[in-house]
């Protein structure tokens, strides 16, 4: 019969399509020639149709052994041509195990985050306990509760980032709010007084906001760390020994400390403070404009009323508060000049600490 001979021959002629396939791609695009829809075979295999009763059995015998040997021929160069194209793959990628290695730089803690651990270890050690609070405060709070009333200069849209109201619910005053960012982390402070009992000894680390302009020393935000005590018999001189311990604990025992009168609302009587410059021992330098003194915190008395806010009777009790701000402490530690290269990511800066 004619269409068993055109079978044998397209047999013929697929193996041969086959065997000649140079890779996997090519060799699916002689399996889709022969034996997909619009192949060779499938037109072929039409044509049954028109055979006698007689003839179709062994025209139908005769396909289905061209199919399978079809099928069986592309399976087996398909596995022929993988088992090459992963060979030569394997060549390529292969790794020269005898290279000496990529030395990986390691990690480490940014030096905001080693000051504020180190200042957490050195009050932990005098029996303080850390204490947090949210990022956007009240205005009671962070003003009102630490005797800042609203006439305060501190309060002005200079300082502080107000959130506007967008809920809705204060019609009349369309986008005003009495939230805002947290201008120091003394809210911490009020927050732990309302809710906590006298003996109170507590550091308050974290982040603050403020409307200032990034220059070398200022920056919008920074890590502040505040501290509070409030018990019986709480003096002056319980912050100045505290205030000179930490100190000697963060810059050296050879480090000398002075308090300089000054004023916060939130405590009566107020100090700065200052270290002994660690560059010319307190000679005088450029670092320290030639005064032989670095200042690196304010603190204070709590102020009475501060205590009456809170619901703590001044009459029974007293205290103390500071604050540092982290990245200060670390450009005095360090001799940073500029507090900017704390936060820009300079890889340089970041692998010298």
């Amino acid at each position: 019969m004619a269409i068993v001979d055109e079978l044998r021959g397209l047999r013929e002629a697929g193996e041969a399509a086959i065997a000649s396939a140079a890779d996997v791609a090519s060799l699916e695009a002689v399996r889709v020639s022969y034996l997909g829809k619009k192949g060779s075979l499938t037109s072929v295999l039409r044509g049954l149709g028109s055979l006698t009763p007689e003839e179709r059995p062994a025209a139908g015998k005769v396909s289905n052994e061209v199919r399978d040997a079809l099928e069986e021929a592309v399976a087996s160069r398909r596995a022929a041509l993988e088992a090459v194209a992963l060979e030569a793959r394997v060549d390529s990628e292969k790794a020269d195990v005898t290279l000496p290695g990529r030395r990986r730089v390691p990690g480490r803690r940014h030096l905001i985050s080693q000051i504020v651990e180190e200042t957490v270890r050195i009050f932990i050690g005098l029996g303080y306990m850390v204490a947090e609070g949210p990022e956007a405060e009240l205005d009671y709070y962070n003003f009102t509760a630490l005797n800042t009333p609203p006439d305060h200069p501190a309060r002005s849209l200079q300082d502080t980032f107000y959130l506007a109201d967008l809920s809705g619910e204060r019609a009349d005053v369309a986008g005003e709010s009495d939230v805002l960012l947290r201008t120091h982390t003394s809210p911490v402070q009020v927050r732990v007084m309302e809710r906590t009992p006298p003996p109170i000894y507590v550091l308050a680390p974290g982040r603050v906001f403020r409307r200032d302009v990034a220059d070398p020393s200022h920056l919008p935000q920074f890590t502040q760390i505040e501290g509070l005590v409030v018990d019986e018999g709480i003096t002056f001189g319980d912050l100045k020994g505290t205030l000179e311990h930490f100190c000697r604990e963060m810059f050296g025992e050879d480090r000398r400390v002075r308090l300089r009168p000054h004023f916060f609302p939130f405590t009566e009587p107020s100090a700065e403070v200052d270290v002994s410059c660690g560059l010319c021992a307190g000679a005088g330098c450029r670092f320290c404009k030639g005064s032989g003194w670095l200042e690196i915190m304010g603190c204070g008395m709590v102020d009475p009323n501060v205590l009456g806010l809170a619901g703590i009777d001044s009459e029974r009790y007293t205290g103390f508060a500071f604050g540092m701000g982290a990245e200060r402490i670390a450009a005095l530690k360090y001799g940073v000049p500029d507090l900017r290269v704390l936060v820009e990511s300079d890889m340089r800066f970041l692998r010298r600490f």
